[in-house]
């Protein structure tokens, strides 16, 4: 390209196209064509101030219709260069770039100037200059001028000016332009900045908390770096009492997540006598998700969400199981009691600390995972249906397993049942995992932002919870005189508590075949097929002389081949996210999201999972009712399902966004840009048609 510069929009647009015009045409063009712009060299002083700074300035007089480009050109162009020959002891500084203008050139978007530009810079002459000597400021600029093709231009530059001591005297004619110039140059902001980035969108946040958003009429971001953006994205702003929040399409630059981010942020504001325009120099960092929860605060929501969960359909027939034990031996020793308590406890805090240990292991090594990562894996899922399978065989009687295992029976009898209370406690942790209780997203979103001391003491709050009913029951004596007495009721209720488990295993098979497809679920259904062979091989097997021992190796052995095979098989299939069941529901992304907000329509976002019991409760109960239904279709709400069931880093970063680690999370974003504090209003983890109904049409809570 030579003469015409380089050509940097890169893309599938019009940048091809300049770059082939200028090329081809701009040669023969720059030898024929009269110059489009007309330039000249000023300065503040009528003289050199020997040992002092004075300031100079390219001015660029452009013909109508033609412009000339600012440092970051955007999608297209080159900026103005100037190679110096000054003499000896003279210095020139940087260029001051005053704020740009936003240039369309078909799909594509430049950043420069029109009709009349100085560029200001700054000039340092040494102190043994001699006064009254004159020196000759020398130079060559170069520039690219472009209206529909682009022509590379060139003129040399000459300033002659006497030397004086001490301060020199204003030029009444480059004074008042390079003063004007410097002050139209972005001021340092003065409001700290940050921004996020995902895969498709960069967030700037300017915490100007002193503007009045009534008289903002624009706010624009020029980057000072090609790439970062899209620079012919359209770039969706808000202003609050929190300051400016403004989003972008990403650029392909990887640098763009890393930063920082520099940058002119110009904020337009209406005025009784039109408009005024302000630039400011910004440089933004990467941001920490900011939340107002304190590690208290975040202790107590766990410590709350904790308890909540042991209402699950997961964990409440672990735990009635449990309870039950303690029912039949509620007139034991006290202090044996306390002991299954807290051996139960333990169970519960070392299993939570294993799996937020792993949690945060995982996201400081740079994965992009939240609370209920394990389930995102189609083997786990497997895996975990077998163990609920062969515990609800087990608590219908088809299999018998030592009261070891559940803590039934003679569990709470003797010292030989803490491991079984321990394994009881660990087992509840993992059934707890499909769940989100309400008070869980807040606390669990602050833990993966600190700390690993002060994420694992929230997470073993959220642990404690889970323990604390049965704990207490075994801790308080006064307590248990309210259980009711043991008898014959209590092995039909073992049996009855059966079918909540084999009911949640049939759903862990289901979320086997969204995550891993048919081949998937046939390994997964071969593997429980598996599971029943051995159990009735090793039932068998006692009744046909073999000693119990050798009978439980070949059922074991039975077992542990086959269904962890199979289990292996489960997650060979094809994962992909699934698509959206519900008619009206589109595929999340957050392009698709700009694009909706972008349009001024409102937007709701359901971030789910298959393997979310809380999610399907909520789909099922609101999402899908006829009158929620009739107010998406009233407001024209466009309804996003972000399906987070499989790995998906761009709903991660969505949900660190808003301080979140796991599903069910709920987003409305309002067609009034302003409303509701400009942002999304997040909807409470617990949905009903009424609640989602008011945030829609009345756009508050």
């Amino acid at each position: 390209m030579g003469q015409c510069g380089l050509m940097r929009f890169v893309g599938l647009r019009v940048g091809l196209a300049l770059a082939l015009i200028a090329v081809v045409v701009c040669p023969a063009l720059a030898a024929s064509a009269p110059t489009r712009v007309t330039v000249d060299l000023v300065a503040d002083v009528q003289a050199v101030p020997a040992g002092g700074t004075f300031w100079v300035a390219l001015r660029q007089q452009i013909e109508p219709g033609w412009h000339t480009y600012w440092t970051n050109p955007g999608d297209s162009g080159e900026p103005v260069q100037i190679d110096w020959q000054l003499p000896d002891g003279i210095t020139a500084g940087e260029v001051t770039w005053p704020a740009p203008e936003r240039i369309p050139v078909g799909p594509a978007m430049s950043y420069g100037y029109t009709g009349e530009v100085a560029l200001p810079i700054p000039m340092t002459a040494p102190g043994d200059l001699a006064p009254g000597a004159r020196v000759t400021l020398r130079g060559q600029a170069r520039w690219l001028v472009c209206e529909k093709i682009c022509i590379p231009e060139e003129q040399p530059l000459a300033l002659t000016l006497p030397v004086v001591a001490g301060p020199a005297p204003a030029d009444p004619r480059g004074a008042p332009m390079i003063e004007a110039a410097r002050r139209a140059a972005p001021a340092a902001s003065p409001w700290p900045a940050s921004f996020t980035a995902t895969d498709e969108l960069v967030t700037l946040r300017v915490a100007a908390r002193s503007l009045a958003r009534e008289h903002i009429a624009e706010v624009w971001f020029y980057p000072l770096r090609w790439g970062l953006i899209e620079h012919a994205a359209p770039q969706r702003s808000r202003v609050d009492a929190g300051g400016i929040t403004l989003e972008v399409a990403r650029g392909p630059l990887p640098e763009a997540a890393a930063g920082p981010i520099d940058g002119v942020l110009v904020v337009t504001e209406r005025l009784d006598g039109g408009v005024a325009r302000q630039a400011f120099s910004v440089r933004a960092g990467a941001a920490a998700p900011a939340s107002a929860v304190t590690l208290l605060g975040a202790a107590a929501l766990a410590l709350a969400g904790g308890l909540v969960l042991n209402l699950m359909p997961c964990v409440l027939p672990v735990l009635a199981v449990k309870t039950l034990g303690l029912v039949q031996h509620a007139g034991g020793r006290a202090a044996l009691l306390r002991a299954h308590g807290l051996a139960y406890t333990a169970g519960v805090l070392a299993s939570f600390a294993v799996v937020a240990g792993a949690l945060l292991a995982l996201r400081a090594g740079g994965e992009q995972l939240g609370w209920g990562f394990q389930l995102q894996s189609p083997v786990f899922v497997t895996l975990l249906a077998y163990l609920f399978f062969t515990l609800a065989l087990s608590l219908s009687g088809a299999i018998v397993i030592g009261g070891r295992l559940l803590g039934v029976g003679g569990a709470l009898a003797g010292r030989s049942g803490y491991a079984g209370s321990f394994f009881t406690g660990a087992l509840a942790t993992v059934a707890a995992t499909p769940c989100t209780a309400p008070f869980m997203g807040v606390a669990v979103g602050f833990a993966v932002t600190q700390s690993w001391p002060r994420a694992l003491l929230i997470f073993e709050a959220l642990a404690l919870g889970l323990a604390l009913p049965y704990l207490a029951l075994t801790l308080v004596p006064a307590w248990r005189r309210f259980l009711p007495q043991p008898g014959a009721w209590m092995e039909r209720l073992q049996q009855l508590l059966a079918f909540p488990l084999f009911a949640t295993v049939a759903w862990l098979v289901w979320v086997v075949s969204q995550q891993a497809g048919p081949h998937g679920l046939a390994a997964a259904l071969a593997g429980l097929v598996v599971i029943a062979f051995a159990a009735w091989l090793h039932r068998i097997s006692r009744h046909v002389g073999v000693r119990q021992g050798q009978a439980a190796r070949i059922a074991v052995t039975v077992l542990v081949v086959g269904a962890v095979t199979l289990g292996a098989l489960a997650g060979a299939g094809r994962t992909s996210p699934r698509a959206p069941e519900t008619a009206g529901w589109e595929p999340f992304s957050t392009q698709r999201l700009a694009e909706a907000r972008a349009a001024g329509k409102p937007v709701f976002v359901n971030v789910t999972a298959a393997w979310c019991i809380t999610c399907l409760v909520n789909e099922r109960v609101a999402l899908r009712s006829t009158a929620v239904a009739d107010a998406f279709a009233r407001n024209a709400v466009v309804k996003l399902k972000a399906d987070w069931t499989t790995r998906d880093p761009a709903i991660t970063t969505m949900l660190g966004r808003f301080g979140r680690s796991g599903v069910p999370l709920y987003l409305f974003y309002p067609p009034d840009a302003t409303a509701a504090s400009g942002e999304a209003i997040v909807l409470p983890q617990i949905l009903s048609e009424g609640l989602i109904i008011d945030a829609i049409e009345r756009k508050t809570l």
